[in-house]
């Protein structure tokens, strides 16, 4: 499991009010964070976040990094939307505060969202991309909203000057119906932390949710997980077949039970088996008939012998 150090950079710029996002721009980047955190701690428990925002007179940490997760929704609530964005003076401070870092082990990454227009030059942001690079600083860009071409153009020079070996990604989100966290989920940013697509626990069980890998999980980035899901169906499979097999037995011993072919009716339309108890009502009848006439017998010679 990856160990990092991860700063949030949200955009809380006039720009974040707009509604073409469910259901607003501000809200869609409040659950995209409360997503983001749990896929970076859940991947490594020892794992920090931090959070700042890059509008109104200047960038502002809003929480250093943590493992709080009310920390940092106290963070969101308390931010306002007022004024432009500061970009390239966003990620500088946020690469301070990683550098400021408790545990040293732990791997830097910054993940900026952005939706509002981008003031600084192209030529100032590869020098920075440089700077970031050459720190050991992977920055993740969200680019959601109406962007200009130009925009779209900088952010995917930056991009193209700070990817390294820890892999810095940019990803693109039109407006559209689905949630800005769960298109997100779909990107390399948080694929790479092996997290599944929400329902795909229900939809993709058969169907390998999680981008087209079984268990929704990439066995290249987290083979320790995919293994363990591996070995927990097969053990589960195991289990239902010796259960079907003690169960097989039982179901033999029941069809091995003779069933009688006497009908249930006689041809005359009585019940089976009539015919023998009238047949034993006869035989009663006959020897009662047989008492009754030897006790006459006995009368008579009694009264003849009078």
């Amino acid at each position: 499991m990856v160990l990092e150090a991860t700063m949030i950079v949200v955009d809380n710029s006039e720009s974040s009010r707009n509604g073409d996002y469910v259901p607003s721009r501000w809200e869609a980047q409040s659950d995209a964070v409360n997503l983001i955190f749990s896929a970076k701690t859940q991947a490594n428990p020892e794992s920090s976040v931090g959070l700042m925002s890059m509008g109104g007179k200047g960038p502002e940490v809003l929480v250093t990094l943590t493992t709080d997760l009310g920390k940092v929704l106290d963070g969101i609530h308390r931010t306002k939307i007022r004024g432009h964005t500061h970009l390239a003076t966003g990620i500088q401070i946020a690469g301070l505060a990683l550098k400021h870092r408790q545990n040293k082990s732990q791997r830097q990454r910054i993940i900026v969202f952005t939706c509002s227009p981008i003031g600084e030059s192209e030529k100032d942001l590869v020098k920075l991309a440089k700077r970031m690079k050459k720190n050991n600083i992977s920055i993740d860009f969200i680019a959601f909203g109406d962007l200009d071409p130009e925009d779209t153009k900088k952010l995917e020079v930056f991009n193209e000057n700070i990817k390294g070996g820890d892999g810095s990604h940019l990803a693109i989100i039109p407006p559209g119906p689905s949630l800005l966290s769960d298109t997100l989920v779909t990107t390399p940013i948080l694929s790479a932390d092996g997290v599944a697509p929400r329902g795909s626990a229900e939809e993709g069980g058969a169907e390998g949710g999680g981008g087209g890998f079984e268990f929704g999980v990439d066995p290249s980035t987290d083979p320790e997980l995919a293994l363990a899901l591996r070995m927990s169906m097969e053990e589960e499979k195991a289990r239902q077949e010796k259960e079907g097999k003690k169960a097989e037995p039982q179901g033999a011993s029941l069809e091995g039970i003779m069933e009688e072919n006497q009908p249930l009716l006689e041809g005359q339309g009585e019940a089976s088996g009539s015919g023998g108890d009238k047949m034993d009502e006869d035989k009663n009848e006959s020897s009662e008939q047989k008492e009754e006439k030897k006790d006459g017998d006995g009368d008579g010679d009694k009264m003849d012998t009078a």
